[in-house]
Formats: structure tokens, C-alpha cells, sequence
């Protein structure tokens, strides 16, 4: 638990024992008074409200504790979103090696596949790759993350079969989707040359039977019409050979056109050229106008307002007496009532704005609010608010003000939430993903230097250290001396608007774990029979 005004929290004992001092001298001089007139009526004064003055002292500590502002949680928080069913393949047989684009066919196949998954956060997802066969990577899935690790360890070693058949990836993107039983739209997404060595019939029959079972197809060219050899590279990079058939000639491959197009018009579906600069918006454009079905999720809010508690204590406390003892508790619950509606409880415009859901409105509202009255406070508000309405850019710029304040809980919560809007902006935002991942590192240090028990921001510093791209010349293992693997957290020390939730946490973490990936299918390959003869490109 928290507090926004940990100095009112402090004042509470001392509110208390005025309160018990006042109310204390009140009884005696009532008592005095009355012993006066007579001592029949002396007594019977001493005999009631004995506990008034120590309620109301109670009373008035609970009052001191809700100004303070408590916070705590957790509480529930359903949200909802609409997603689509979408498989992406993509072709890994080595004719995709060829560089007549740059750097690759198959490298930049990946990278527009990972663009498209980026912009698909929510939406289910599964993987194939294919060749002369076709491998099934991902099921349908929410974890972008985990979608994006199988994508980088994309390589034609990791088929079984050389060669290309497309008509074996059309139907078993066919069995994954169809397996569905949602009332998203299904949608596949193949990206490749069309260089197919099975029969262009075979193909075309199962891209009609995707059209029959309503199944949207996208076919992603890649390469050029002009034959280009294949080149055979080492780890390093450097050009080892080109690709030799089984007769010893040099391997020319193209793009295939004419399969493209006649695979697009048999399943009614939509072909992206290869020389298109954004492949994966015009994707994206595509998939817009598709239906989504209504998915929900939950997760966990914490830091909830608490100052209802003590009041609702103080108040029945009041109550009881006032039940025994009508007199002096009446007029301590006539003090309670007309000091509750005291602005530091009063709900702001931006908490009002922010309870209707209207987080843009609560974002502006805040920020208000801090220039009229300095807040630092308001501003870490703003700042989380405008992070929960997507607008990244108003969320930082609040944030790093709200950073700089004397408070070390409300400066240690603004610079752990700004670390990770630093982090968010660098898994978005591949211009600014070096820049960004140093930027979350300096925050969150400098947020455990105030809180060096947060296992939340050790958490996550462990993740922005592993974002960090390797020094440059080096290998693609991990930092060296770095923190040990971060442990699942019990609380998160800042409200979820301004923090990763645990499915974005887990993507995250999911997506380091590439290079332990290609080891194992390095060793794979390794124990895997060479290939039959035959066409294997």
C-alpha cells in the first residue's frame, strides 16, 4: 500500500490526540458544570459518553489516514478487443537465399513477416514454413512473441526436404485454420517466389478449396523476374559456392509470376508485389477490412483509491456511539460529515474522466490540473493515463517531469513507468530501438536506487538489458556478467496503465530465448540424413 501525502499519514496521531484532548477537557467541564448544580446529576454525567472522547480521537486519526491518500489493490479488470485468425508461411527453400533483393529473399520474407505480427498485437497467429514439405512452427496464438522467435531462426536447413511445394502449405494452412471454431475471418498470409516444383494443378485445386472454405489467401512475392544464381554462404557470411543441380550446373532461379497470379485468382485472394517498398502494409490494408470476433481478457490492476476504508470505519465507530450516546457523538458525526467532502478526497476532473474510461480526456485533465497547481502528482497521472489511450509521446513528457520530483515514491513510480514506456517505444520502433532500450536501462537503475528491493524493476531492467543490441563485431550470444534471469513477480509498484502486463512481459522475455532456439535446431541439422537427389531449391 501507499500513500499519495505520506506527510498527512504522519499528522494522523497527532489529529487523533488533539481531538482526545479537546473532547477530554469538554467532558470534564461538563461534568464540573454539572456537579455543580447537583451531584445526582454530577454522576449520572460521569457515567455517560466515557468513550466519546477516545471515538472521536479514532475517528479523527482514520479521517487524517484517508486525506493521506491510501492506495492499494489488486483488483480485476476485464478488457476487451477483437481479433483475427491469420497463419503466415513462409517459403524456406533455398532458391530463397538467392539476393536479387536485398539482403536476402528469405531475410527480407522475415523481416516483413515480423512487421506484420508487430502490428497485429491481440490478433491469433500461427507459423509455417515450407519447402518440399510443410512444418507447422505455431499454432494459433495471442503470443506475438513467441511467433517472432520462430521467425528468426527461419533457415532451409530446418526442412527435412528440399524442393518447394506450395500446394502442400495451402491445405495445411487450411487444416489449422479451419480448425478454428471462431467467427473471426481466417486468413492466409504466404510469402515466397512461386518457384514450385510440384504440379501448378495440384496447387491451383487447393487454392480453390481455401476459396470454398472462405479462407482468405495473400500471397507475398519475393525476388526478381531476372535469373540470379544461388549463392551458398558460411556463418560468417562469406560466399562459399553457388548452388549446383545434380548434374553439376550452376542453379539459376526467378520469381514465378504466372503461378502467382494463377494460385491468387483460383482462391479469390490478393498477391503483394515484390516490388513493393512496405510489404507488410500493404498486408496490413488488407487485412483491415476484415471481420474480428469479440475476444475478453482480464488482468490485474493494482493501486486502487483506498480512502473509503478508514472513513467507513471511522464512520461506524461514530455510528455505535452515537447509538449509546446520543449527545457528544452526534455532534464528532456532524464534524466527520462536514469534513469528507475536503477537495483531497473530492474526485478530480482527470479521476472522473479517467472512471468513465475517457483516458484521453483524464490525460488532459491531469496535465491541467498540474500547471494550476505544480503537481507532481497530476503529472504522473497525466502521464499514465495518456500511456493507457496510446498516445506514447504526451505519456514520456509527463513522465520524465513527474521524474524530477522530491517525493521519492511518486519519483521512484515515475522513473520505473517511464522505463517502461522507454521499453514499449523500443520494441514499436525499430529507428529508435537503441536509443529507447538505453533510455529504459538509465530510468530503471535509477528507479532502484530508490527502491532497491523492487523485484518488478529488476525485472524489467533484465529485460532492457537483454533487448541491447551486442556490441558491434561481437557474436549473437548474450550480455556477458549480465543480472540472473529475472523471477516472476507477486505486485507490480505502479498502476497497470503505466506498466507492462504480464502477457506484454511475457513476449518480451519469450523473444530472448532465439538464440537457445537456433542451438538446438543447429544440433538438428547436424544429426539430420542429407537429402534424397533431386530438385532441392
Amino acid at each position: 500500500m501507499t500513500f499519495e501525502t505520506p506527510l498527512l499519514l504522519a499528522a494522523a496521531p497527532i489529529a487523533g490526540g488533539l481531538l482526545l484532548a479537546g473532547a477530554w477537557l469538554a467532558r470534564r467541564r461538563r461534568i464540573t458544570a454539572a456537579s455543580a448544580w447537583s451531584s445526582a446529576l454530577g454522576n449520572l454525567a460521569r457515567r455517560r459518553a466515557r468513550w466519546t472522547p477516545a471515538i472521536l480521537a479514532v475517528g479523527g486519526a482514520l479521517a487524517a489516514v484517508a486525506f493521506a491518500g491510501p492506495r492499494g489493490g489488486p483488483r480485476s479488470v476485464v478488457s476487451e478487443s477483437r481479433a483475427l485468425n491469420l497463419v503466415i508461411a513462409v517459403d524456406v527453400s533455398r532458391s530463397m537465399l538467392a539476393e536479387d533483393v536485398a539482403p536476402s529473399r528469405l531475410q527480407r520474407a522475415v523481416r516483413e513477416a515480423r512487421r506484420l505480427v508487430e502490428d497485429l498485437p491481440g490478433d491469433r497467429l500461427g507459423l509455417i514454413a515450407f519447402a518440399g514439405k510443410s512444418y507447422i512452427l505455431s499454432p494459433l496464438t495471442v503470443d506475438g512473441g513467441a511467433v517472432e522467435m520462430y521467425l528468426d531462426a527461419l533457415d532451409p536447413d530446418i526442412a527435412s526436404e528440399g524442393g518447394t511445394s506450395l500446394s502442400a502449405v495451402l491445405r495445411q494452412g487450411s487444416e489449422l485454420l479451419t480448425a478454428t471454431r471462431d467467427g473471426a475471418d481466417r486468413v492466409l498470409v504466404v510469402f515466397t517466389d512461386g518457384e514450385a516444383h510440384d504440379s501448378l494443378d495440384d496447387a491451383l485445386a487447393a487454392a480453390r478449396a481455401l476459396a470454398r472454405q472462405g479462407i482468405t489467401l495473400i500471397l507475398v512475392a519475393e525476388g526478381g523476374v531476372e535469373p540470379v544464381r544461388i549463392p551458398i554462404r558460411d556463418q560468417n557470411g562469406a560466399l562459399l559456392e553457388y548452388k549446383l543441380d545434380e548434374n553439376g550446373e550452376v542453379v539459376r532461379t526467378r520469381r514465378s509470376d504466372v503461378a502467382l497470379r494463377g494460385i491468387a485468382e483460383a482462391a479469390k485472394g490478393s498477391v503483394v508485389a515484390s516490388e513493393l517498398p512496405d510489404q507488410a502494409g500493404a498486408a496490413r490494408e488488407l487485412l483491415a477490412t476484415l471481420r474480428r470476433s469479440a475476444s475478453r481478457e482480464s488482468r490485474t490492476a493494482d493501486l486502487e483509491p483506498l480512502a473509503w476504508v478508514p472513513i467507513l470505519v471511522a464512520a461506524i465507530l461514530l455510528l455505535l456511539d452515537t447509538w449509546r450516546q446520543k449527545a457528544g457523538a452526534l455532534v464528532g458525526l456532524l464534524l466527520m460529515l462536514t469534513a469528507a467532502p475536503a477537495s483531497a478526497q473530492r474526485p478530480s476532473p482527470g479521476e472522473r474522466k479517467l472512471a468513465t474510461g475517457d483516458t484521453s480526456a483524464a490525460a488532459s485533465a491531469f496535465l491541467k490540473e498540474a500547471s494550476r497547481a505544480s503537481s507532481d502528482t497530476a503529472l504522473y497521472d497525466a502521464g499514465t493515463a495518456a500511456l493507457a489511450a496510446g498516445d506514447v509521446e504526451a505519456a514520456h513528457s509527463a513522465l520524465a517531469l513527474a521524474a524530477k520530483s522530491v517525493d521519492p515514491g511518486l519519483r521512484y513510480r515515475a522513473l520505473y513507468n517511464l522505463g517502461v514506456v522507454s521499453l514499449m517505444v523500443a520494441r514499436s520502433d525499430t529507428a529508435k530501438r537503441e536509443a529507447m532500450t538505453q533510455e529504459a536501462i538509465d530510468n530503471l537503475r535509477e528507479a532502484l536506487l530508490l527502491a532497491p528491493s523492487s523485484e518488478r524493476a529488476k525485472w524489467n531492467l533484465e529485460l532492457a538489458e537483454r533487448m541491447r543490441p551486442p556490441p558491434s563485431g561481437g557474436g549473437g550470444g548474450g550480455q556477458s556478467g549480465g543480472p540472473s534471469k529475472p523471477q516472476p513477480q507477486q505486485a507490480k509498484p505502479t498502476p497497470a496503465s503505466g506498466g507492462l502486463n504480464k502477457s506484454q512481459a511475457e513476449q518480451i522475455l519469450s523473444s530472448m530465448e532465439r538464440e537457445e532456439l537456433g542451438t538446438q535446431m543447429a544440433r538438428q541439422r547436424k544429426l539430420r540424413a542429407p537429402p534424397p537427389p533431386g530438385k532441392d531449391w
